[in-house]
C-alpha cells in the first residue's frame, strides 16, 4: 500500500528490498510475522535503495531535523539526515540518552 500511495508502484527497488527483509514467524508469540530488516544491511545495494527512496521523497521540503526512534530509526535517521543536510536526533524513552538542551536548534 505505502508503494502505491507514494509513487512508489512498479519501482524495481521494492523487489529487492522485500527480499532482503528476512520474515521469522512465530515471533515474539504465535501468529506474529516479525519482519527483521537488520538483514538489509547485509546487502549495500538494498541498504543504500532503501534510503534513497526516503531521500528521494523528503529532499526539497526544508527539512532541518530528522528524528530517529529507537531502534529501527537509529539505523536509518543518520543516513537520512546526511543525505538530506539535516541535523539527526535519536528519540528514546526518557532517561535512556543524556539531555541535549540548547545544542539542537
Amino acid at each position: 500500500m505505502f508503494a502505491a500511495e507514494n509513487g512508489l508502484k512498479g519501482d524495481p527497488r521494492l523487489q529487492g528490498i522485500s527480499e532482503a527483509i528476512r520474515v521469522v514467524p512465530d515471533f515474539p508469540k504465535p501468529g506474529i510475522m516479525f519482519q527483521d530488516i537488520t538483514t538489509l544491511f547485509l546487502d549495500h545495494k538494498v541498504f543504500k535503495d532503501t534510503v534513497d527512496i526516503f531521500v528521494d521523497r523528503y529532499r526539497d521540503m526544508g527539512i532541518s531535523v530528522v528524528a530517529g526512534i529507537e531502534a529501527r530509526g537509529f539505523m536509518f535517521g543518520p543516513s537520512i539526515a546526511l543525505a538530506i543536510g539535516a541535523k539527526f536526533v535519536p528519540l528514546r524513552k526518557p532517561g535512556k540518552l543524556p539531555v541535549f538542551g540548547s545544542q539542537v536548534q
